[in-house]
């Protein structure tokens, strides 16, 4: 994306193309009933469920999921078991309801290391969904802006050796071409819930201009009413690109 020629209004209902969201306070959640974290993962389900939906009837273009990190490894092996089982039982179950429903399913992050099975459903997700026009429902499972990067560069690097690219200027748009979201516009409003004010790794190429919202609400209880609010809050800032506030005003003015 060349931020000289960058986008200076929203779409045009206002609202932002690409929402991406880290589903935080799960565990949290659960905790604070005296549950299980599994129980926490599980109503997080729902959340998801019900953001995916109303993502698609506000025709938001692409919503992303941060759903398991590359560091996530780090849990306790019972819960990251549990994890791997309940993400392969939902995909199992909400396959047909997105293709049903029009969304597109993207997964990425290295899914080399998830069980066969997981492997399987990820895949039959996205061939079953692939030509879909609605929502795009990226999810990213073992993901991590560092690895997306460094994968990008090995890529380039690799088609520089064998010939592929040569007298390659490695440049921003090069990288952006070979990071997992090529395919997608960056994000426009970054969403955390349950209260950390952090980015964890999360698409950090992408994120260079993208509006922050930070909000308590655990994910569990995050609800439409609750992204309508960061949606609105999006609507009500100036989105510069580098620019000055005058110079954004008289281009809008000029459209």
């Amino acid at each position: 994306m060349s931020y000289d020629n960058a986008p200076l209004v929203k779409t045009d209902n206002g609202n932002p193309c690409h929402i991406a969201i880290i589903m935080d306070g799960n565990g949290r959640w659960a905790k604070k009933r005296f549950m299980p974290r599994v129980m926490g993962h599980r109503a997080g389900v729902k959340s998801v469920k019900n953001i995916v939906e109303f993502c698609n009837e506000q025709k938001i273009e692409v919503l992303s999921l941060f759903a398991f990190s590359s560091e996530n490894w780090r849990r306790p092996p019972e819960e990251v078991s549990l994890l791997m089982k309940l993400f392969s039982v939902t995909l199992g179950l909400e396959i047909k309801k997105l293709a049903k429903n029009n969304v597109k399913l993207i997964c990425i992050g290295d899914r080399s290391a998830f069980p066969s099975e997981l492997q399987d459903k990820i895949a039959e997700g996205e061939a079953v969904t692939h030509n879909n026009s609605g929502l795009t429902l990226v999810v990213a499972a073992n993901y991590g802006g560092h690895w997306d990067i460094a994968q990008a560069a090995n890529q380039v690097a690799i088609k520089i050796q064998t010939g592929v690219l040569s007298n390659a200027v490695i440049t921003e748009a090069l990288i952006s071409e070979h990071l997992s979201t090529a395919s997608l516009p960056n994000p426009d409003l970054f969403i955390r819930t349950g209260g950390e004010e952090r980015i964890s790794n999360f698409l950090l190429w992408q994120l260079a201009y993208t509006e922050f919202y930070f909000t308590p609400t655990l994910w569990p209880d995050f609800t439409p009413t609750v992204l309508q609010q960061a949606i609105d809050s999006f609507k009500g800032r100036q989105r510069r690109f580098g620019r000055t506030g005058d110079q954004v005003l008289a281009k809008t003015n000029s459209l």
